[in-house]
């Protein structure tokens, strides 16, 4: 076997070791923060069958939307979920600010608020009320849950997702937004939404 041929395995097998290794610590960031929104919610009376949960940290070609439902401890549904296009963010590497007319996305804590009409996707949106000093502009930024129709279904990795489909807003695909709606329209108490990286 040549030596080039070597390289090209040895290098297959290193990019495989280090993505099963960054799938595992995403998989343990995730179940952290699920069992601290499980806290949050019940000393807060949010709904405790479930959150949503967004790490803004896992690639934009890649799910990083999770609803987790905490009988369960296992994640429902996933999907992409886009990141806003100011501050010079790039599709690699997302800005984060809480000021209006910055179109980037806020970190933090939010309680999920009234539905309504939207004009994009599913013509569904919901309103987003920032719970922390980093995101508490957020419903005066019209920062909403909503879809956009050219947000893919499937992961599109290692490809990101192309800038300017948000502005500010945790944006996903048209079949992630029909199946959160479904679940939204059925709870009682407020839900928490986490955007975090």
């Amino acid at each position: 076997m040549s030596n080039k041929i070597l390289i090209f395995i040895f290098i297959l097998f290193s990019y495989s070791c280090q993505s099963k290794a960054n799938d595992q610590e995403e998989a343990n960031k995730l179940q952290a923060k699920a069992d601290s929104a499980a806290v949050f919610c019940k000393q807060k009376g949010f709904n405790t069958d479930f959150c949503i949960l967004i790490d803004m940290k896992i690639h934009s070609g890649k799910n990083r939307l999770f609803v987790w439902d905490f009988d369960k401890k296992a994640v429902t549904l996933s999907g992409l979920c886009c990141h806003g296009v100011g501050g010079k963010s790039t599709g690699a590497q997302p800005v984060f600010s809480n000021t209006s007319g910055s179109n980037c996305t806020s970190l933090g804590k939010y309680k999920i608020g009234a539905r309504a009409y939207s004009n994009w996707g599913i013509n569904v949106h919901y309103k987003m009320h920032g719970l922390e000093s980093s995101n508490n502009n957020a419903f005066k930024r019209i920062v909403v849950l909503h879809a956009h129709t050219p947000v893919p279904e499937n992961e599109i990795y290692p490809f990101h997702l192309p800038l300017g489909w948000s502005l500010g807003c945790p944006v996903v695909a048209n079949k992630t937004m029909t199946s959160l709606d479904a679940l939204l329209k059925e709870v009682k108490k407020p839900v928490l939404l986490w955007i975090y990286y």
